[in-house]
């Protein structure tokens, strides 16, 4: 019975392997654990009427597609000029008055 408890002791397997196995495997276990909490304080956090939420979202989302809508309609699409940004070591605003003038 020494023998073999000597012979397990000096086991590599048995002294750094399993270990190691487990510190891998319950580490993915608590990592779980500890990203879901995370998620489910976000859901508590975020959590409104769904009814109002509803009629927040779509209030919001319609009158701002509209402006925008109306922003572009405004503005002459067809007629317009690419403008090359300037460069690092080009002065950036008598770059861009020459790029307008021409």
């Amino acid at each position: 019975i020494m023998f073999n408890l000597k012979a397990l002791q000096r086991n590599k397997t048995l002294k750094y392997g399993v270990p190691m196995l487990l510190l891998v495997v319950g580490g993915s276990f608590g990592l779980r654990e500890f990203t879901q909490i995370r998620y489910d304080a976000q859901k508590i956090r975020k959590k409104l009427d769904p009814s109002l939420e509803a009629r927040v979202n779509v209030q919001n989302q319609a009158v701002v597609l509209e402006e925008q809508y109306e922003k572009l309609k405004e503005k002459n699409l067809d007629d317009w000029k690419n403008i090359r940004g300037p460069r690092p070591w080009e002065d950036s605003r008598q770059y861009q008055e020459q790029q307008r003038s021409r």
